[in-house]
């Protein structure tokens, strides 16, 4: 299999993809096993009889004359099949599609008139071109951006529509209505003076069918609805009491039609309705071939599936038919009856053929109100009641789509409603992807993977912040705001380490967007780390300079990060003294020991920005001015000091210094000295409140020392 499954993509590269897509019935008559004919021809006859009556009913939804839903019925299975990529899915006239085929012509020309006629062959073959060129242009991946939950609702206002618009054939009412209030209104009042033999026809051809059902859902039921009408009609001549019937079939082949493939009228009028009909139809015809797929294993090529359907709508209406799709009903009777490939099909429109022509003067007897019976029962049970349970009780931009979707269909034109529901899927689509969480995670209490725990207290100097999305120009202003708002609810963590792995698409405005994050951190004298970083998003960082703003030593080692983050860039003076949180593994075993005043090291740096700081350069040339020199304390821990100090300071850790001050003259100059200024700074605030009025912090601390490359003193 996996060999066969090469072959094919080696074929497909070999051809080119328009050569590929179209060379498919060679490949399936070229691979075609002689075992499977007889399952196949099974398949054929069986969908036969159950595909004929609903062609003729599904024509009849659309107000088109029965013989151009049998012709679509058998040029959409041949065609479809062929080209197609379902092995089941079988395509034809669909009873939701019928009735979008009559909205989008309805708008711009009369039922029953030649217009309306050529109207809905032109309106295939635009439906068909549409799909053809959205299947050779390879934009199958396209139909995931639309939601179920569209077909759902359109398929649900499709049903009630077709229902509703059925109970006047049913009862033999003389109605009119330009919406379905009207129509609705138009029954109740027409009630009184209903077709009585018309009316016994319909509702009887209701009770046999829920009979049938009742005594074996494998029965035929259409068929032998229609046959039973059909006799009733005849021994009892009710054709001749005004019930009426079908008219006799002309027994043809399906023949060519002269359409006005360059009239910019027509085109115009039906370019809208084209693209709700082509749309639509794609999206049910993937959506019954991959359910089908789920339950026989089969792999279904979106691109090839759009090609078959194409192609079987342009064949369609050059071939006196109207648009088709993939229909349910038949392709789970298609599947359930033994079919083993898409030659099954072929059969189906052979034996259909024959019954037309065998059969077709029957149609004379054929009443209208059995029909409409097969119709409602049918059109009820396009209705997903599960589905539309689940939906609800789902996402809320689902149930939105859903319900939108569905009063359109029944309120609004149903081509503009199908188009709005595509429109909703597309924008739910970009709200979620726009809109990628982004959250600040800690270690499990494994330490073994990171976890959004929002209860649970952070890091007072570094932030992990997870990525679970896209960077593009559309989501990068959603992340930053989240970035930033962390940032604001904790004012005291100064790095952030990025975690990029779930970041498949990074663009330019993602990169403008992280460096402006860099930024911000740095200004807070912090900085950025990434780890994961996908080589598609790191290729751009390189090509676009960002990596060399970040540094390449900023990107980690997932397995290393925090353990270099903390015995290398975070302030053990901040995890020791201050910090009561132990976040991380490397925290488990840090002695902790609390300043006895409430302020932090943050907090210090805030109250008493305006204290006066010295840079290295300036306090190495008051060390070397002798007696005017300042007294400097180091008020880091003795490990950090015996590494490297100032010459002529003293140490002074802060938690002594914090206890007794008593050694700090307050008539003398003082400067204090940390690692970075954190701790200076908060023994400067503390100093100063005790009244020393001539306070001095290092700026940068040790690290501008030891950068400036004073650094002398090293054990």
């Amino acid at each position: 299999m996996a060999a066969g499954l090469r072959s094919q993509v080696n074929l497909g590269r070999s051809l080119g993809p328009i050569p590929y897509y179209l060379s498919r019935p060679i490949r399936l008559i070229k691979n075609y096993k002689r075992e499977n004919f007889r399952q196949d021809m099974t398949a054929g006859i069986t969908v036969a009889v159950i595909m004929l009556p609903q062609a003729i009913a599904f024509s009849l939804v659309a107000e088109l004359p029965p013989q151009m839903g049998i012709f679509a019925a058998v040029i959409g299975a041949v065609i479809g099949g062929l080209w197609g990529s379902s092995n089941h899915a079988l395509t034809g006239p669909t009873n939701a599609l019928s009735i979008l085929v009559l909205s989008a012509l309805a708008t711009g020309f009369e039922p029953g008139t030649s217009e309306f006629i050529i109207a809905a062959g032109l309106l295939a073959v635009m439906v068909g071109i549409f799909q053809l060129v959205m299947g050779l242009a390879r934009l199958g991946v396209l139909i995931n951006f639309v939601s179920h939950s569209v077909i759902v609702g359109f398929a649900t206002g499709a049903g009630l529509l077709i229902a509703i618009s059925q109970i006047i054939p049913l009862l033999g009412l003389q109605v009119s209505g330009d919406n379905l209030v009207e129509t609705i209104g138009g029954i109740i009042e027409s009630l009184p003076s209903l077709h009585r033999e018309t009316a016994v026809l319909g509702l009887g051809s209701l009770v046999v069918i829920f009979g049938l059902r009742k005594i074996n859902r494998k029965i035929p039921e259409a068929l032998v609805v229609l046959v039973s009408a059909s006799l009733v009609v005849f021994l009892f001549r009710l054709n001749e009491a005004n019930v009426a019937v079908i008219g006799e079939l002309p027994a043809s082949l399906p023949p060519l039609a002269s359409l006005p493939l360059f009239n910019l009228d027509f085109i115009s009028r039906l370019s809208t309705g084209a693209l709700a009909v082509g749309a639509i139809g794609l999206v049910q015809t993937i959506a019954i071939s991959r359910s089908i797929a789920n339950t026989t294993g089969q792999r279904i090529d979106s691109n090839q599936e759009f090609v078959g359907q194409g192609l079987a709508n342009i064949v369609v209406g050059f071939f006196s038919g109207y648009p088709v799709a993939a229909s349910f009903s038949i392709s789970a009777v298609n599947q359930n009856a033994g079919a083993k490939t898409p030659l099954a099909p072929l059969f189906t429109s052979v034996f259909v053929l024959i019954a037309l022509f065998t059969l077709g003067s029957l149609g004379a007897y054929l009443p209208r109100a059995a029909l409409s019976g097969v119709l409602i029962v049918v059109a009820l049970g396009i209705i997903n009641k599960k589905e539309i349970v689940r939906i609800w009780r789902g996402t809320r931009g689902d149930a939105v789509i859903m319900l939108v979707t569905f009063l359109g269909t029944l309120f609004l034109e149903i081509a503009f409603a199908v188009l709005l529901g595509i429109l909703l899927s597309f924008a739910l689509y970009i709200m979620r992807t726009s809109a990628p969480r982004v959250h600040h995670v800690l270690p499990d209490k494994n330490f073994k993977h990171f976890l959004y725990q929002p209860e649970k207290p952070s890091c007072p100097q570094l932030a992990v912040i997870d990525i679970l999305g896209d960077l593009y120009f559309g989501a990068v202003n959603h992340v930053e705001e989240i970035i930033l708002k962390h940032f604001e609810q904790h004012p005291d963590q100064r790095f952030l380490l990025i975690r990029m792995h779930n970041v498949n698409h990074c663009d330019f405005s993602g990169i403008h967007m992280l460096e402006n994050v860099v930024k911000i951190c740095r200004d807070r004298d912090g900085d950025v780390y990434m780890v994961r970083v996908s080589i598609p998003v790191k290729r751009l960082m390189d090509s676009t300079g960002f990596t060399d703003f970040l540094g390449e030593d900023r990107y980690l080692s997932e397995e290393e990060a925090i353990g270099f983050l903390f015995h290398h860039v975070l302030d053990p003076a901040t995890c020791i003294y201050e910090c009561p949180i132990r976040a991380f593994k490397e925290c488990q075993n840090l002695p902790k020991h609390f300043y006895p005043q409430a302020i932090s090291f943050y907090e210090a740096g805030l109250v008493d920005q305006q204290c006066e700081t010295i840079n290295p350069f300036d306090l190495k040339e008051m060390i070397k001015g002798g007696l005017d020199s300042p007294l400097i304390f180091d008020v880091r821990e003795p490990r950090e000091f015996r590494k490297g100090r100032i010459p002529q300071a003293r140490l002074k850790p802060l938690p002594l210094l914090l206890s007794d001050i008593s050694d700090i003259p307050v008539d003398q100059s003082v400067v204090f000295v940390c690692r970075s200024g954190r701790r200076s700074r908060l023994a400067a605030h503390i100093l100063k409140e005790r009244g020393c009025k001539k306070v001095l912090v290092l700026s940068g601390g040790m690290l501008a020392w030891e950068s400036c490359g004073l650094l002398e003193a090293v054990d």
